[in-house]
């Protein structure tokens, strides 16, 4: 029997690969929703890029429910998200509209999903951004996406929001976070201040479980140094 049932919105990107696989190296059942599939999750829910927000929410609920017959999640974590930057002088609608698409969509649905399908005392982790705690003039896009991530938290946490009774909303703010690609594009960088992925993944978990939870709506900011992570609530 499973241990629990998670949902995992990102599930074929680094970080959401790397809990996939975790979860299910600790005997959950793992559901993964991407937009391409993920060959070790129990449930593959794919989202169609091309659809529109409203119609990508409402085919995410279809799938989720007739995923899970009935039974209800004990939590879901969003890590779905991108990155671009740029400021206002080209491509700013652009590339604010990539940005919305990749993080506040993904989270919405996430929120959405939560409201129907957590357990009560559930789990909702979405991904914001440390500098998206103050102006990001060299990636405008990003960091409105972002601050809307932080501020939907906020909003999730509050009474009459939707989520079940004693449901836990975060938002993990990382930094630079260990994965392939950061390692490709910055050679040069030093890593010991970058979060590995497998710290994220057994935070996740002990939240899952019960363990050492933030206070409601918090904001947690991801600290690496000397390869060493700490949590700081913002």
């Amino acid at each position: 029997m499973a241990s629990g049932k998670i949902l995992i919105y990102g599930g074929r990107g680094a970080l959401g690969a790397s809990c996939v696989q975790f979860f299910k190296k600790n005997n959950w059942w793992v559901g993964s929703i991407d937009l391409t599939e993920n060959d070790a999750a129990d449930a593959n829910i794919v989202v169609d890029r091309d659809a529109d927000w409203v119609a990508q929410e409402a085919a995410v609920l279809s799938k989720v429910g007739t995923e899970l017959k009935g039974e209800s999640l004990d939590a879901i974590i969003c890590v779905a998200g991108g990155w671009a930057g740029g400021n206002a002088k080209k491509d700013l609608a652009k590339n604010a509209d990539l940005m919305w698409k990749q993080s506040v969509w993904s989270s919405a649905i996430s929120a959405a999903v939560g409201a129907n399908h957590l357990k009560p005392g559930g789990l909702l982790v979405l991904t914001g951004a440390n500098p998206a705690l103050e102006g990001t003039p060299g990636m405008i896009g990003y960091g409105m996406a972002k601050a809307a991530v932080h501020q939907l938290t906020k909003s999730l946490a509050g009474e009459k929001s939707g989520l079940p009774d004693n449901s836990l909303v975060v938002s993990i703010l990382p930094v630079t976070l260990d994965t392939p690609m950061n390692r490709k594009w910055m050679p040069d960088a030093d890593t010991s201040t970058w979060t590995p992925l497998e710290f994220l993944s057994e935070l996740f978990h002990k939240w899952s479980k019960g363990e050492e939870r933030p206070a409601n709506g918090s904001l947690v900011k991801l600290i690496t140094k000397d390869s060493k992570t700490e949590l700081v609530i913002v």
